[in-house]
């Protein structure tokens, strides 16, 4: 058997005294070996023998060997390689343990958002998240850990409810977790406050999706702020160490594997649990479980399925649910290189009166600065203006080459206060995006998503530069499938020509997006966001 780390000095001490009492299969001897093997290192292991590759799991270990039993921490799992690997069966799958996910937060905080009177829903949270509130959070990469996930399909489903702003808050609450992510989860937890005072609580990790077993085992270690564990609403599906034998497992071993799964439906398992601070499959708990307050019995949401019932797993979770959500974070997420192309004409001088009358051009650079906060040191950014003759004959002017925001992200916020409208300029848009999309071609990276940009107000109305169809053509002999480079518009105002823009991404990949209401801006960026595709592999 390979076990999850958490659960395996139960499983070990249960299966050791079941042996030791004599405990057999058909009459059969049975010996357990049972191996602590963290689940995402064994689905690297299963993925690699089906030849898929899980998204964010890496190669496998080349020291670890095939189970017969296979014990992780949540059937998504499961469900991950089923939906790739037709050839993967399980069969039992049964619950034998459940951790539910909580949103941990130090106490301090929690206490002052009610905790633990005060209901928190997971809409509450994704509001704190998204509205600039200062809410530091945090994430084990979803793609890697399976409490992670779970928090990322709750938030999601938050932001499924905003209505006609579901996508971008769900692409904004996106970009804050993954801002504070980590590979794992030893180094999430290590961000928390590690002193009371008000300095270190506001420079630590707020929020994060954990499971109840991370918090005990934190809270356990005497922390100087020990962490809160809300059981956010509705309830995130819980870890429930599904007990899956393997495909291909001989018969004789399959019986065995049964009688060790009947061994662990035991009051004295549930205890051994309880010590490790995780409860039964039904959600309460035994003797020596250290309920974080405010804990409720049961928790966790329904008892799992099966993998193998009706398709669904873990509280009844859909797969393409589950797949949806891992694609949008890819995307999201995937570490980007972007060039910014802002229109500086005449036209971006014209006033908004739903923002108190100030410029496009004020409000378009206010939701630029936002949208900078979205992007974490692993992008590469750069940022052009265009309009007529900006630069000399060019209708364009580079003022912060594409580079890592590591060290450009003060340039950027310098450039983004320097820039201002060409009273008489006119849009140069078409020679702008030809000589934007040969820039980023020729410095492309394989290990990124590249793209361009463009905030612009009108058509293009350059009566020197080249038409619509020589640049059509000359993206056409440009584009090379093997080096993608997406191109996304947004349109500001009642000057744009949709069409016209429309036409150039039909040919480059990408979108467009318009908005006639320039305060909206901000939200078809975030729009714009989630659209980018993964990163190359």
């Amino acid at each position: 058997m390979a076990a999850s780390p958490e659960i395996a000095p139960a499983v070990r001490s249960t299966v050791d005294k079941w042996s030791g009492d004599g405990g057999s299969a058909g009459g059969t001897c049975v010996v357990v070996d049972i191996s602590e093997v963290n689940s995402v290192d064994m689905a690297a292991v299963i993925a690699a023998q089906h030849n898929v590759g899980l998204a964010g799991v890496g190669s496998a270990n080349g020291t670890l060997q095939l189970p017969d039993v296979w014990l992780p921490d949540s059937s998504t799992w499961l469900v991950r390689l089923k939906t790739l690997a037709p050839g993967f069966t399980p069969t039992d799958g049964g619950s034998v343990a459940r951790s539910p996910v909580v949103a941990a937060m130090p106490e301090p905080l929690a206490e002052s958002l009610g905790w633990p009177d005060k209901k928190v829903g997971w809409a509450d949270l994704l509001k704190q998240i998204t509205t600039g509130t200062g809410l530091r959070t945090g994430i084990v990469e979803p793609t890697r850990d399976a409490a992670g996930l779970s928090g990322l399909l709750s938030l999601a489903a938050a932001a499924a409810t905003a209505g006609g702003s579901a996508p971008q808050a769900q692409t904004a609450a996106l970009r804050s977790l993954a801002i504070g992510r980590s590979a794992l989860r030893d180094d999430l937890v290590a961000k928390f406050p590690q002193a009371s005072d008000a300095a270190s609580l506001a420079s630590g990790l707020n929020v994060a999706p954990l499971s109840e077993e991370d918090v005990i085992a934190y809270n356990a270690k005497k922390p100087p702020v020990p962490l809160a564990a809300l059981y956010v609403e509705p309830t995130p599906a819980p870890l429930d160490y599904p007990f899956a034998i393997m495909p291909g497992v001989d018969p004789a071993k399959t019986a065995a594997a049964e009688a060790v799964h009947e061994a662990l439906d035991s009051g004295a398992f549930r205890n051994l649990l309880g010590a490790q601070g995780l409860r039964s499959p039904d959600g309460t708990w035994g003797a020596g479980f250290v309920a974080p307050t405010g804990a409720p019995s049961p928790a966790g949401g329904p008892p799992s399925a099966t993998p193998n019932a009706g398709g669904k797993a873990a509280g009844g979770l859909d797969p393409a649910a589950l797949d949806r959500s891992l694609a949008t974070w890819t995307a999201v997420t995937a570490p980007g290189r972007m060039l910014a192309v802002m229109d500086v004409s005449g036209s971006m001088l014209e006033e908004v009166p739903e923002a108190d009358n100030a410029t496009r051009m004020a409000v378009t650079l206010a939701a630029a600065q936002a949208g900078l906060n979205l992007f974490d040191d692993s992008w590469a950014l750069g940022l052009w203006t265009f309009s007529t003759r900006l630069d000399g004959n060019k209708d364009w002017r580079q003022l912060v080459p594409i580079g890592p925001l590591s060290s450009n992200r003060p340039q950027m916020l310098g450039a983004l206060k320097t820039i201002s409208p060409k009273p008489d300029g006119d849009t140069g848009l078409y020679d702008t995006l030809l000589a934007a999309y040969k820039a980023v071609q020729d410095e492309w990276a394989a290990d990124r998503v590249n793209s361009i940009v463009m905030f612009t107000d009108g058509k293009n109305d350059d009566d020197n530069g080249i038409n619509e169809q020589t640049l059509l053509a000359q993206l056409k002999d440009l584009a090379d499938p093997r080096r993608p480079i997406q191109v996304i518009i947004l349109g500001i105002g009642s000057g744009v020509d949709e069409g016209q823009l429309k036409r150039i991404t039909s040919v480059t990949g990408g979108g467009v997006f318009v908005t006639k209401d320039p305060t909206k801006i901000g939200d078809i960026f975030l729009k714009a966001l989630a659209l980018r595709p993964a990163a190359p592999r």
